[in-house]
């Protein structure tokens, strides 16, 4: 029998079950008081899938303008806990994503993965995203 997983937008409502998720989902474990400053910023959006109340994935990203363009969405992380990947969560949750800020005025979306990421490769092809000819050089900024 396929599990039912619930996608929706985070909310500050959320906050506990972000804790208790932590660092098993995301890069290290929730501070508490940048995940409400991210959560109540209105550009800043975090898809969560649940599984019944507990959180097993999400996508988080950001959409931005500029002088000469129409709002874009970055993605900016998408993951799945162990236990439930190889389902379509992935693609899933950045679909919703995507979908999501098309409601506002999104017209694009962009995400960066490293070749050997297979796995987020093909998540991001299955969601609709089609990869760029072109390598990308990343070059980081240390503050």
């Amino acid at each position: 029998m396929k599990k039912a997983f619930v996608i929706r937008l985070a909310s500050n409502n959320d906050l506990q079950a972000l804790q208790e998720v932590g660092a098993r989902l995301f890069d290290y474990p929730i501070k508490l008081e940048r995940a409400k400053e991210f959560l109540e910023d209105p550009r800043h959006h975090l898809a969560l899938v649940f599984d019944k109340n507990k959180i097993v994935g999400m996508a988080s990203g950001f959409h931005y303008v500029h002088p000469d363009k129409d709002p874009i969405l970055f993605v900016n992380e998408v993951a799945v806990l162990d236990d439930f990947q190889n389902q379509g969560i992935g693609r899933k949750v950045v679909k919703f994503l995507v979908d999501q800020c098309k409601n506002l005025g999104c017209e694009e979306a962009w995400v960066a993965t490293e070749a050997s990421n297979v796995a987020a490769r093909k998540a991001y092809k299955a969601a609709g995203g089609l990869e760029d000819e072109e390598p990308v050089v990343l070059i980081e900024f240390k503050s």
